[in-house]
């Protein structure tokens, strides 16, 4: 479902006339190695396209312009090979709409000690050109990314790749369509927004449905189709004897597999990309939708329970950064404590609703009671989660502004077997300690609902909060509560002064 090979990323260099042709010759030739190199990377998951070099203001602003119409593409990575006088791009970067990372490069890695004169001094000028463009994306008050250092260096281009992928996600998200089945859970304070703001700040568009529109679309499902997606069941999960044909929970499983083509023929006719539902809202449909959240989200689209659509398009932005890594994205909660002398741990799960992409060996399907609903015992997938680093991310409207919180944390095998958990599940140790992490968290003002991830980084959530223009908190291994708090009481004075600084 997500393929960031759809998308693209602009090189572009500045320079200026002064140097001469021949100058500017060699300047758009090592543009167009450097672009190719990067378009090569392994890290770099999109196409890099070199575009001409840019040494008018306006050139500068036609291509900004071109940016913002083209559609696939995700972002610019700027570099100035010469010095490009800045007043060229107030124009262009004034109107520019499209994310971008600032590349302080030079072509040549080192300096030719026993050749170099002043013709090389004028064509390898990124040091002070780089310097001039940097001011003016300040002086703008631009958000943007600085990368330093040479262009073929394995962590350069990693750190690019990483932007890149941020890029995707807020690309996707522009003009993104997110479902909710019935409204927010009753009472729940965090799981509200101002879903116009969201609307103006992030792209994306959230549509309300009644459940009974999703209700005529799982009774359209044939028997036919729901007898062959049972049959996917059977061979993908561990099954059984009771859910199988011929078994006593048989049914639940057929009825979890018209819920899923009813559920996935109204998501894909509705060009929708996320989801919510909520155990509070279920009037004609016989279970919660269990296995049919697990399998979609697996599949690429984001979801969050209980109407909680800001999580639901955080989970789908988390699955494009991390499309095609190894380690998978779920909804996730943080559920209960295990206080032990040998390190205070977090057990995560949900009601049902825990992403298969993130399971340690093959998922076992299961149809159990779920005493929450009021409905029949829903099926759904069971399983360990993968050990290892990751991370847990929230994204709360916090009144005048938006936050993303996200805590680094540590999955670990639980300590003994859970056979009466009937959920899928992770144990980790937040990032410094439980005692930090979850003071920190409270603090923030974060929610219950997360997205959970190996793949995604700090990085990644950093660059896209850049991209968006939003409040980003870390707890990790250098969190201390008091300096914590002072950013908090910082944050707000800035964010509430930052409006008028736009002026």
């Amino acid at each position: 479902m997500i393929d960031l090979k759809q998308y693209e990323i602009w090189f572009v260099t500045g320079s200026q006339h002064l140097y001469g042709p021949k100058t500017l010759e060699e300047v758009a030739v090592h543009s167009r190695e450097i672009a190719s190199a990067l378009d090569a990377s392994t890290s770099i998951p999109v196409q890099v396209k070199f575009k001409p070099v840019l040494t008018t203001p306006e050139a500068i602003r036609e291509l900004c312009l071109e940016a913002n119409s083209t559609k696939n593409c995700a972002g610019l990575i700027t570099w100035m090979h010469t010095f490009s006088p800045a007043k060229m791009w107030i124009a262009g970067l004034s109107l520019l709409k499209k994310p971008f990372l600032h590349l302080h490069t030079q072509y040549g890695r080192e300096i030719p000690w026993s050749e170099i004169d002043m013709n090389f001094m004028n064509l390898h000028q990124s040091a002070h050109g780089d310097r001039e463009f940097g001011f003016i994306g300040s002086r703008l008050r631009l958000n943007r990314k600085v990368v330093v250092g040479h262009w073929r260096d394995a962590e350069v281009q990693s750190e690019i790749g990483t932007w890149v992928r941020a890029a995707c996600a807020w690309a996707d998200w522009q003009g993104a369509k997110i479902a909710r089945f019935g409204d927010n859970m009753r009472d729940v304070a965090v799981t509200e927004g101002d879903k116009v703001e969201a609307q103006l700040r992030f792209g994306y568009d959230v549509y309300g449905y009644g459940v009974g529109d999703l209700v005529k679309a799982v009774n359209e499902a044939s028997d036919a189709e729901v007898e062959q997606l049972v049959q996917t069941y059977l061979d993908e999960y561990e099954v059984p004897a009771a859910l199988r044909p011929g078994g006593e929970k048989h049914a639940s499983v057929c009825e979890g597999a018209r819920i899923e083509i009813g559920l996935r023929n109204f998501l894909s006719a509705g060009n929708f990309k996320a989801f919510t539902t909520t155990f509070e809202d279920l009037y004609g449909l016989k279970q919660l939708p269990g296995l049919a959240v697990q399998r979609l989200m697996r599949d690429g689209y984001g979801f969050g329970a209980e109407g909680d659509w800001k999580t639901s398009a955080l989970v789908r932005a988390m699955k494009v950064m991390c499309a095609g890594l190894p380690g998978g994205v779920s909804f996730m909660e943080d559920y209960t404590y295990h206080f032990d002398a040998s390190g205070d741990k977090v057990l995560g799960a949900h009601m049902l609703e825990v992403c298969e992409s993130i399971a340690k060996g093959k998922p076992r399907l299961d149809v159990l009671p779920l005493s929450i609903g009021g409905k029949a015992d829903p099926v759904r997938v069971i399983f360990d989660a993968n050990t290892g680093p990751a991370i847990c991310a929230s994204i709360m409207d916090m009144g005048q502004r938006f936050r993303l919180v996200a805590n680094v944390v540590d999955v670990i095998p639980t300590e003994a077997p859970l056979p009466k958990l009937p959920v899928a599940r992770a144990l980790w140790l937040p990032r410094p300690n439980l005692k930090t992490a979850a003071a920190a968290w409270i603090y923030a003002g974060g929610a219950h609902h997360t997205g959970f991830s190996y793949a995604v980084t700090a990085e990644h959530l950093g660059d896209f909060a850049e991209m968006a223009g939003t409040e980003f908190l870390l707890i990790d291994e250098n969190t201390c509560v008091d300096e914590f708090k002072e950013k908090l009481r910082w944050n707000d004075l800035y964010y509430h002064l930052n409006r008028g600084l736009q002026a």
